[in-house]
């Protein structure tokens, strides 16, 4: 049987936790942000030749002055191109579901981050670049919903399904938070494995700020049954990653069998096909959870702090 004590005394966090979430959210919701959508995507569908010239002075920064108009009305023209508008079209008649979604991320970034300024949001099409399916530079957010058409399109046929899984509406904001992570969480100058899985554990532990609605599995790119594979082996992985004395290694083929997109992560065992990819910012995110919930430090704070002051300061220790 427990101690009481320790019983009350996590029940005394608990509900400290709530409190202290209510108050988040009640401040966020107080928060005024104004988001601005520009439907470029729906304005090139409807343009003819002759409204280049006004489409180029609406979105001077969607048209690189080495390329002549002529380029872009042949694009007008293209029958992939007049497909590729047409499904976006029908895919997101409106933005509305959208904008309050970005509306209710841009209040908790707000929040945390007092200085940051809300984007001009820009829709577009990109061609299916999925690489760079949301990009974030100063004052506007560029959004290829070519890219959010859903896993089973027929544009995607092409694409590895591993890949394929996360071109969904679904994970529209998550891929904005991710945008906005890199934007406030510094890369380790470290080439550690450590350093890279704490660099991404404070990635994902930004979403839980930001996005506290969403599932896990969704701020990871998880299904439920990878987040679940995950979370039953933690102690199998993290006891890998010690027993091979991974953490201080350099070897940038870490980065490759357990950090990047993958329909598995390597650790060359049998079980390496019932992994999902990118184990290792689960366990990144873990060690960052778990340094959170035992320092009384800010969001901006734990972002600055080396790898190795997270980890130690952590006392991490995976489930079981």
């Amino acid at each position: 049987m427990k101690n009481p004590i320790v019983l009350i005394l996590g029940l005394c966090f608990v509900l400290m936790a709530c409190g202290e979430d209510q108050k988040v959210k009640e401040e966020v919701q107080n928060i005024d942000v104004d988001v601005k959508v520009l439907r470029f995507d729906r304005d090139f569908a409807k343009a003819g030749p002759l409204d280049i010239p006004v489409l180029k002075k609406t979105y001077p920064y969607l048209f690189p002055a080495q390329y002549p108009d002529s380029i872009w009305e042949t694009k007008l023209k293209d029958t992939l191109q007049r497909e590729l508008l047409e499904e976006v079209g029908t895919a997101f008649p409106n933005f509305d579901k959208q904008t309050r979604d970005l509306e209710l991320f841009f209040k908790h970034a707000k929040y945390y981050f007092p200085n940051f300024s809300v984007p001009t949001v820009v829709t577009i099409t990109s061609d299916v670049d999925y690489n760079n399916r949301v990009i974030l530079a100063d004052s506007l957010l560029i959004i290829g919903l070519d890219n959010y058409l859903g896993p089973e399109h027929k544009f995607y046929g092409g694409i590895q399904k591993y890949i394929s899984f996360g071109l969904d509406a679904e994970y529209m904001v998550s891929d904005v938070a991710a945008a906005f992570a890199k934007m406030v969480n510094p890369y380790p100058g470290e080439r550690t494995f450590l350093a890279q899985l704490i660099y991404y554990g404070k990635e994902l532990y930004l979403k839980d700020k930001l996005l506290p609605l969403e599932l896990d599995a969704k701020k990871i790119g998880y299904t439920p049954e990878e987040l679940e594979w995950a979370k039953v082996n933690e102690e199998m992985i993290w006891r890998y990653f010690i027993e091979r004395e991974l953490l201080y290694s350099t070897d940038a083929k870490l980065g490759m069998r357990f950090l990047d997109q993958a329909p598995f992560s390597k650790f060359q065992l049998e079980l390496d096909n019932e992994s999902p990819g990118r184990i290792g910012r689960y366990i990144g995110w873990e060690i960052v959870r778990s340094f959170m919930e035992k320092n009384n430090v800010t969001l901006q704070q734990m972002l600055g702090l080396p790898a190795e002051e997270v980890f130690r300061r952590s006392k991490y220790k995976p489930s079981k």
